[in-house]
């Protein structure tokens, strides 16, 4: 490095020195800092006037050239000149004051130190003319230049020095000054442009830049870019052009290892550790350098002294254990679907209150829109007697006043009373206010509001509209034969024969009577001799003609055979008479087989004169049979007894005289039983429930829900898939099969129990007969396509028979081919009712 001259002003060194030294071209400054003094101006007093000693230079030791050297390096990112703001207020002068106290002891600064030094060198120099510069440096020996150190350091500065005049010139303004842009009506001065390399005399400050968070485009009309710790301005670095950065990075290696500091704007050199961090997050690897990614594994549970000894550890859950929750899956799927639905609408934006709004009151914000809302009923508005200046007729008189005073608070007409003002400025406040506040605050409360919506639907649009009977004829509307019993006896029972001719009764008397439907006149009677007769049928085969009578332990085979043609007779006594003839004339209940503890089912051939009178066969049962219903065919049927226990339901065939027990332990206590139609399917009716069973595969197919107490009748439709169930609880119920195992139709018409349910063998028709003694008649017409309900249309209620000890109708049949119906009841007549 190259020596630099040195350019001082002292006023010392003018009064020393008598004659003036030529002055040679000035040469940057050296001294310990970075801050370079501005050129003095050229002042016309002579005590002003500084000699230049441009002729000698000073030399350095090795060690003060390695650190100029260093702070030549570092001039291209911190030099700059300290500048003056030019001002010349009294304020600029007290700065002036404090930056000089700061710089040295006794208002001296550090440059005023060096040339009180270097004045002293100089005479030194003068007084020794043999010693010359270009050999100072190589003729002083070491003790020599630590010597001249030590004297150099440990003279005392002059106190005279700065007292008598300017001794720096670094404030003195030389910028231009031009309106500020940001403060109004002042001013800023602008500079010239700086040459890179010239260090700031700030730049050697260790203090950073102390103003903090802020903006720094805040400083770029100002020369100083902030303060350090003492309050001292951090004047701004000069910064190259974009050739000298490219210069520098090419010629200095350690330029890429740089960043720049935004705070104090120039350039900081990144040490070895940060370098190696950037490094490691580069290649996504910890940045610690002393993390050992290999590590030992700990033993947890191996190794002496941690041995497992509990199935339970504290030992954290690997992750392939995790389950996922389906709660919280449940969770946000139901979220999603209401996003997707719009009841959730995320980032929805919030409702923006009013800037101005009552407090009090929200009656200025629209209620929310609700179907059941209802705004609360308004207060009523004041009266005349509520007027601050009523008239004279409204204000009490003393004895109107003295009786509101006495009165009770419930019994008074008027809360308050009334008073009259001159002015509304005059009336007081009202001291019930807050009470009546309370009191309708209590009312709104404690009486919630809510909107019944009424219906405006007319009566006769809920009835479905219905054709009229008299399209829907012919159908039963009066009684034209009535068949008369002796002693008003209880008709239980009866049949009406295949052919249509004949009407078959049972009565309690034990008589079995055969009537002629045409004219009503008794043509035969079986007296059976076993207790009332419970159930007469015929035999739905019009090539015999077989009936069959139930009573008490037996059931008993007729045939008017007298009555008949000779082929029908020929055939009834042919298909009653085989089964004597095979080995199974005598059989026990399970169709043969021995079953222990069971009464046997005895086959018996009544008597020759039994055998005359048209008794064929005689079956004894267990228990009392109640019902009997026939097979399509003619050759089985079928008898139930409700008391028979488990051998209660029987199933005879009539060929071969063979009897079965289709059920090894019934479902109950069976009431009533019926044949399907078409197909092997048997009904049989507990108290509650119809169940379905398949005789050929033995299964039961489906079981009905009536709803009812106690299943008093039943009866299938010739259809096959639909089914009537009476009840003694006053029910009828119709049974879709297609529909599923619940009525599709409850009627509940009749006041009093049900008894007999009939279809019509060939008729949309049906009846249904009750203790009332009524009969009400049904059109019932079902259709082919299943996707069309049934239509029940009511049509006729037939009155007629008189209720006995309170019961009316006991069971109803139609005729097989005609729209006529034949009922029986409980006074003894059964009826015949025509169109």
């Amino acid at each position: 490095m190259a020596p630099r001259a040195v350019q001082a002003e002292s006023s010392r060194a003018a009064q020393r020195k008598a004659v003036p030294r030529p002055a040679p071209t000035a040469a940057p400054a050296v001294n310990g800092s970075k801050k370079r003094a501005a050129p003095a101006p050229v002042e016309e007093e002579e005590e002003d006037e500084g000699l230049m000693n441009g002729d000698q230079t000073l030399e350095m030791s090795d060690d003060e050239v390695a650190e100029g050297e260093e702070e030549d390096g570092n001039e291209d990112d911190e030099d700059f000149p300290e500048l003056d703001s030019g001002s010349s207020d009294g304020d600029d002068e007290e700065e002036d004051d404090d930056e000089e106290e700061d710089g040295s002891e006794s208002g001296y600064n550090s440059s005023d130190i060096e040339r009180m030094y270097e004045d002293g060198d100089e005479d030194e120099e003068e007084e020794s003319p043999a010693t010359t510069p270009s050999s100072s440096r190589e003729d002083l020996t070491i003790d020599e230049k630590l010597s001249r150190m030590i004297a150099k350091n440990s003279v005392k500065p002059d106190e005279a020095i700065g007292t008598d005049g300017k001794i720096s010139a670094a404030k003195t303004g030389k910028g231009r000054v031009v309106p500020s842009k940001y403060v109004e009506g002042s001013y800023r001065r602008e500079y010239e442009e700086y040459e890179a390399g010239y260090g700031s005399e700030s730049s050697t400050e260790d203090n950073p830049n102390t103003v903090g968070n802020i903006p720094m485009e805040w400083y770029d009309d100002l020369p100083h870019i902030g303060y350090d710790v003492n309050g001292r301005k951090i004047f701004r670095p000069v910064k190259g052009d974009e050739l000298d950065k490219f210069l520098a990075n090419v010629e200095d290696p350690s330029a890429w290892t740089s960043v720049e500091d935004k705070l104090l704007q120039k350039q900081v050199q990144l040490t070895d550790r940060e370098l190696d961090i950037i490094r490691r997050l580069e290649r996504a690897e910890n940045p610690d350098k002393d993390f050992n990614p290999y590590q030992d594994t700990i033993e947890w549970f191996t190794g002496k002294g941690n041995e497992r000894v509990m199935p339970l550890s504290a030992a954290p859950e690997p992750k392939r254990r995790f389950v996922p929750s389906k709660w919280e899956h449940k969770k946000v799927m139901k979220i999603v679907k209401a996003i997707r639905e719009g009841r959730i609408i995320p980032n929805k934006p919030t409702a923006q209150k009013p800037a101005v709004y009552a407090i009090w009151s929200e009656s200025d914000q629209p209620h929310q829109e609700h179907a059941m809302y209802m705004p609360a009923p308004q207060l009523p508005p004041p009266r005349t007697a509520e007027s601050y200046n009523p008239p004279e007729e409204y204000v009490f008189t003393e004895e109107e006043r003295k009786e509101w005073e006495e009165a009770e608070k419930e019994d008074r007409k008027t809360d308050f009373m009334p008073a009259k003002y001159d002015a509304l400025r005059h009336v007081p406040g009202y001291r019930n206010l807050v009470q009546e506040r309370f009191e309708r605050c209590l009312d709104l409360y404690l009486a919630p509001r809510t909107r019944r919506v009424k219906l405006n639907i007319d009566p006769e649009s809920l009835i479905p509209k219905l054709p009229s009977p008299r399209e829907l004829r012919p159908f039963p509307l009066a009684s034209v034969v009535q068949y008369r019993h002796p002693g008003s006896t209880r008709v239980r029972c009866v049949s009406v024969s295949p052919s249509g001719e004949w009407v078959a009764s049972g009565s309690e008397d034990g008589v079995v009577r055969l009537w002629d439907l045409g004219n009503g006149r008794e043509v035969w009677k079986w007296d059976l001799r076993g207790g009332a007769v419970q159930s007469v049928d015929w035999s739905p085969n019009a090539e015999e003609a077989v009936l069959v009578a139930l009573v008490e332990g037996k059931v008993v085979v007729l045939s008017p055979l007298w009555l008949v043609p000779p082929a029908v007779a020929a055939a009834t006594m042919e298909h009653t008479n085989a089964g004597f003839a095979s080995s199974a004339a005598t059989t026990k209940a399970g169709a043969g087989k021995e079953v222990k503890g069971v009464e046997a089912v005895k086959w018996a051939r009544p008597g020759e004169s039994d055998r005359e009178r048209g008794v064929l066969v005689t079956i004894e049962v267990p228990g009392t049979p109640k019902q009997v219903a026939w097979h399509r065919k003619g050759d089985y049927f079928s008898t139930v007894a409700v008391d028979a226990a488990n051998k209660s339901v029987l199933i005879h065939q009539l060929s071969k005289h063979a009897t079965q027990s289709p059920f090894r332990k019934t479902p109950g206590q069976v009431q009533r039983i019926q044949f399907h139609p078409h197909k092997p399917w048997f009904f049989a009716a507990t108290q509650r429930y119809v169940r379905l069973y398949d005789l050929a595969g033995q299964t039961l197919v489906r079981t009905l829900q009536t709803g009812a107490r106690w299943i008093s009748s039943m009866d299938v439709h010739p259809g096959g898939d639909n089914v009537v169930v009476g009840s003694y609880d006053k029910k009828l119920g119709w049974f879709d099969m297609d529909l599923g195992n619940k009525p599709y139709k409850t009627l509940r018409y009749h006041t009093k129990a049900l008894r007999s349910v009939a279809f019509h063998p060939t008729l949309p028709l049906f009846a249904s007969a009750s203790d009332d003694g009524t009969i009400h008649i049904f059109h019932a017409t079902v259709y082919s396509d299943l996707m069309q309900n049934p239509l029940i249309v009511p049509l006729k209620i037939l009155r007629g028979h008189r209720v006995t000890e309170g019961l009316g109708v006991l069971e109803v049949r139609w005729h097989p081919q005609k729209p006529w119906l034949i009922s029986s009841g409980a006074d003894g007549e059964v009826r015949l009712w025509c169109s």
